[in-house]
């Protein structure tokens, strides 16, 4: 796979040699067991697979070589460049400035930029609407454009289905980039319907079967259908992509569950089924799926809690923190300064949105167990300082970095 040129900050010389060696060890990535960091007092199992990913990498590589080669210029970011905290500070502390917010709000007005303005499209991608507005100014998105191929993958594969006849059910969460931007890719080839849940999944197959009456499905699913979608005509033959850093779990049951319908419906068999469902498991994130098998591999361990690190609006994250609370108390922090002593930790519920504040955190036992894990969006310095500051809190047989020689 491709190297790419990141600021050397956002690496680990502890997390580098770890995932060198387990590299080398399981080339074909088949085994999921965490990695043990024994320090004595306290024990550390980190995940076989987390951090930034191909995408994010990329991303984070053509936003700053952009920064370098273009002194003097305005550069803006469409919205925040991946969902971490450090890497958009660092961004914005080099004069960068976001159109927009997460959530599509102007942070700029369009109309105050100019063809000479340079214009970085997220890793997210866009929608084909704001391509075209920025298009129409002289701005050249396609040179900047750091789109994920996965993200781009799943734009493909929409197009092909819709190829065939099929509408696209778009698995993600309606106010994410992502989403928007795939529903747009999507809904620009084929009639497109988002839904967020398996919930609203089995509400939706409701209207295949005719259980519920068409109209009320412009209510229930207001602001995420195509224009000129009808439920008559365009729940005949579906196709289920998906954001890509939702649970893979979740989007496979969302697809079973909506094949299962279709078949029994339109009374089809093995053969068949291609007539009213495509196939469509091909779109799920490599790193997203590596990530949260991982996950599963990690709570094989025994622990007393698990850290999950990375930003608060990364997906991807809060699904590694959803797998997690099933099984243990899990604190989501977004970096080492949230471990404010051995007695208080400040972590963030991705349910409520709220930010937490807990007391004696740390088990009165030793060794203490902890797992650790971190988001595709996630550098691997910050989990090498999360790492330090549990350590610090403990007399240990040895340091982080005679632990990191030892491996490398």
């Amino acid at each position: 796979m491709k190297k790419f040129n990141v600021p050397g900050k956002y690496r680990s010389g502890l997390i580098s040699a770890i995932k060198s060696q387990r590299k080398q060890a399981d080339k074909l990535k088949k085994d999921f067991t965490p990695t043990l960091l024994d320090f004595g007092a306290i024990q550390i199992f980190l995940a076989r697979h987390f951090g930034f990913c191909y995408g994010v990498e990329n991303a984070i590589e053509i936003a700053f070589r952009t920064i370098d080669e273009n002194p003097g210029k305005r550069i803006f970011l469409l919205s925040e460049m991946i969902h971490n905290p450090q890497v958009n500070n660092d961004l914005v502390n080099k004069g960068v400035r976001f159109l927009q917010d997460t959530k599509g709000n102007a942070l700029v007005n369009f109309d105050e930029l100019t063809a000479d303005d340079i214009v970085i499209i997220p890793a997210f991608g866009t929608t084909l609407s704001i391509e075209k507005r920025l298009n129409l100014v002289g701005v050249t998105t396609e040179k900047y454009n750091t789109t994920c191929p996965f993200v781009e993958k799943v734009w493909n594969r929409s197009e092909q289905i819709a190829q065939k006849g099929y509408s696209i059910v778009v698995h993600g969460k309606p106010t994410h980039e992502e989403t928007r931007a795939t529903f747009s890719h999507s809904a620009a080839n084929a009639p497109t319907v988002v839904v967020n849940n398996m919930h609203e999944t089995i509400e939706l197959a409701k209207y295949i079967t005719g259980e519920k009456p068409p109209e009320k499905f412009y209510s229930e699913f207001k602001g995420r259908y195509s224009e000129g979608f009808s439920v008559e005509r365009d729940l005949q033959r579906i196709g289920v992509v998906n954001q890509t850093t939702m649970l893979a779990s979740d989007t496979q049951a969302i697809s079973d569950y909506l094949k299962q319908v279709m078949v029994q419906y339109f009374q089809l068999n093995e053969f068949t089924i291609d007539e009213r469902f495509a196939d469509t498991r091909d779109t799920l994130c490599y790193a997203t799926n590596d990530n949260q098998t991982a996950v599963y591999g990690l709570l094989q361990a025994r622990a007393d809690f698990a850290i999950v690190v990375g930003g608060y609006n990364s997906s991807n994250t809060s699904h590694l923190v959803e797998l997690c609370e099933e099984k243990l108390p899990t604190y989501y922090i977004d970096s080492a300064d949230k471990i404010l002593s051995e007695k208080e930790i400040l972590h963030h519920n991705f349910h409520t949105k709220q930010d937490l504040h807990t007391v004696n955190y740390l088990p009165v036992t030793q060794p203490a167990r902890v797992l650790i894990t971190s988001g595709a969006s996630c550098p691997d310095a910050v989990v090498e300082a999360v790492i330090r500051k549990l350590v610090s809190f403990y007399k240990v047989d040895r340091s982080v970095d005679e632990m990191a020689n030892t491996i490398g």
